[in-house]
Order: structure tokens, then sequence, then C-alpha cells
């Protein structure tokens, strides 16, 4: 199901603007909470997009949010160009949506929860891909078993596929890898780009830190309810101004060179040591100077570049909780 008023592709996939959400007390918190403190978020058309943050930090509230499962506080949001609050109906044709609950009926085969799937959204049955969607995740063998005989792995994958019935043109995936084995996760991240290949935008949010950086163009961090990085993954992982030096010496250290000592050395091994400077304080040369005038006999040297972990906790770190 494509919507009507999407005859003219939007530049942006979702525009969040403002976005509020406050959950009121109950009897076991009484104080009301602040889960969305004013976001403003822009997922670019064809791309995807990567959403960062430790637990509590308000990713799924924004993904429920979109998905129409929570009523925001305040603010704007558009799907696909389509106001979620004029046009809900056809903001929820725009998107499917993956959630990290596995709510599907055992007592349904998979080409029954599609097709069922796909009648709730008013495809008709000549335009239902629904062997189409379970041989493209591998469960094609599988399409008149009952779904609880399915493993977790293969119930994940239908998921996707109930997701996919209405054909969206932005996909979001709520922690779609969590708690399987490393062969189904390169599964799914094939999967993944092959849809975003064929012109669905993705919103993904991840704890693996490895997939949101083999996978995402660009990446948001949400921190208590607040976005505190939002850019091009490249751009994200060259911000952190830190960098390694690994050297591995001819004879045993029991301790790293006074010499060494303004680098922060860490002894990794009674060989190996691992120094760290600051480039825009240091030149490279500089480290490499301190190590010659050590006269240790070096054996091999490596650098280790930041990656998408350090910048994470670099900046969930430093941000201090709301009030």
């Amino acid at each position: 199901m494509t919507p009507k008023n999407s005859v003219s592709l939007p530049d942006l996939a979702v525009s969040i603007k403002g976005l509020v959400k406050i959950y009121a007390g109950n009897k076991s918190q009484p104080a009301p909470k602040l889960a969305i403190d004013h976001v403003d978020l822009a997922i670019p058309r064809g791309g995807i997009f990567g959403l960062l943050g430790p637990n509590g930090a308000g990713k799924s509230t924004l993904i429920n949010i979109l998905a129409q499962l929570v009523r925001k506080t305040e603010g704007h949001v558009k799907i696909w160009d389509i106001d979620l609050d004029a046009d809900p109906r056809h903001a929820a044709a725009a998107i499917g949506v993956v959630p990290q609950e596995l709510n599907i009926d055992p007592f349904f085969t998979p080409r029954d929860l599609l097709d069922l799937q796909a009648g709730m959204y008013g495809v008709p049955k000549a335009e239902r891909r629904t062997m189409e969607l379970l041989e493209a995740l591998s469960l094609g063998d599988k399409a008149g078993s009952y779904a609880r005989t399915l493993s977790g792995g293969m119930r994940r994958r239908l998921m996707v596929a109930k997701a996919m019935v209405h054909n969206p043109p932005v996909l979001v995936l709520d922690e779609p890898t969590a708690g399987v084995d490393v062969e189904l996760r390169q599964q799914l991240w094939a999967y993944v780009r092959e849809l975003n290949k064929s012109g669905v935008t993705v919103l993904l949010t991840t704890h693996y830190l490895e997939e949101a950086e083999e996978l995402c163009d660009q990446i948001a961090i949400i921190n208590h309810g607040k976005v505190i990085a939002c850019e091009p993954t490249s751009t994200l992982v060259s911000r952190l101004d830190r960098k390694e030096i690994v050297i591995t010496v001819g004879a045993d250290l029991t301790e790293a060179p006074a010499a060494l000592a303004g680098f922060d050395p860490v002894l990794a091994g009674p060989r190996r040591l691992k120094l760290h400077y600051r480039p825009s304080e240091t030149k490279v040369g500089a480290v490499l100077d301190a190590i010659r005038a050590t006269h240790l006999e070096i054996v091999d040297l490596s650098t280790v570049e930041s990656d998408l972990e350090d910048i994470f906790l670099e900046l969930t770190r430093r941000q201090p909780q709301s009030a």
C-alpha cells in the first residue's frame, strides 16, 4: 500500500520537530517522567539512519510515537511528508515497524500471518507479496508451518516480513538482531542492505555499535531524552580526538618507560605497550620521537583509529543527567 499523497518523493523520510513526551506519574513513580525532551531529527530519504543510546534513553518511546503506539505530549512529526496528527492513517501506511518483542500468534503459519497483516493494511490479494517476502527472508520452506515451531531467529525474520507487507517506504527496526547468533545477524544485515538499495529508508536502533558503524550512513545518539549528536557516521567517528599507538618491543617490560608517561601508557603484555595521544595537541612525530628516545628495540608498531564505541562512551559520559 503506497500513501496516496506521495506522488513526489520527499527529501526527508522522517521529520521530527520539538518532540516531547511526558509520562504521567503513577503509584510506583508519582512524579511525571520526561522521556523525550524537545527532540529535533531530520532523517533523509534513501539512507540507513542509526538511533543509538543507553537503556532508558528514550529510543523506544520515540519509535512508539512514530508507530502511533504512544501519544506525544507536544511537537510535530511527519513520515514521508505526511503529518502524523493531520493524516494518521496514511502516515501509518508509510511506515513499517519491527518491534523488539516477538509478538507472533503461535497457531498461525507464516503465510497466514502475512496475509492477515496485508489484509489489515487493505492490500488487495492480487498485490500481496507473501511468498516473495518469505523467500527473501529464507522462510519459504516454512510458509505452511505453525509459527510456534519456528526458531527465535526465524521468528525475528518473520517480524521483518510482517512489517513489509504493505510495501512501506520507511522501515523501523528496533533492536533487530538482539539475541540472535552471528550468522543470522549477517543475514539480516544483508537483507537490510538489499531493502535499502531498493529505495526503502531504514531507521535502525541497536545496542551493537559494530552494527551501527557497519550499516548506517548517519547516526543520532540520544541520552536522557535529548539528542546529543547527529552526524554522518564517518564524521562522528572522526570527532573523537584520541588515537592509540601500539608498540611491540624485543624484551620484556615490567613497567612503561618514564619518558612515555605523558602518553597515558598501558602495558598490554610483557612486550606490548599502548600509548595514547590527542592529534589536536600532539603530532604523531612527537610520539615517535619519544619512543626512539627510550632506545627500546621496536619489533612492530601499529596505530588504532577511534571507533563508534569510543565516541558513544565519550558523549554519554560527558552529558549530565536531566533534572
